[in-house]
C-alpha cells in the first residue's frame, strides 16, 4: 500500500433502469408458472423414460434386423 497515494475505492454509481409492464411478457411468465403444478417433474420423467425405452426397442429391432442380414449375406457367400 501507498503511503503517498493511498487507494481509496469509487462510491457505488446509481444505476437506476424503470421497469415498464410488459403485457407479453407477463402472459409467458403466467403461462410457464401454470406449467409447473404438483407433481409435473415427475410427469416429466415418466414421459422421457417411456420415450426412452421405446427408442431402446426400435434400436434393438434395427440392431437385429441387421444382424440377421449380414449372417444371411454370409451365409449366401459360403
Amino acid at each position: 500500500m501507498s503511503v503517498l497515494f493511498p487507494k481509496v475505492q469509487k462510491p457505488r454509481e446509481w444505476d437506476y433502469r424503470p421497469i415498464y409492464y410488459d403485457k407479453d411478457k407477463e402472459a409467458r411468465k403466467d403461462k410457464k408458472l401454470a406449467r409447473l403444478h404438483h407433481g409435473s417433474f415427475r410427469e416429466e420423467h415418466e414421459k422421457n423414460m417411456s420415450e426412452y425405452q421405446r427408442r431402446k426397442k426400435s434400436r434393438l429391432g434395427f440392431l437385429i434386423a441387421v444382424l440377421l442380414m449380414l449372417l444371411l449375406f454370409v451365409w449366401v457367400l459360403s
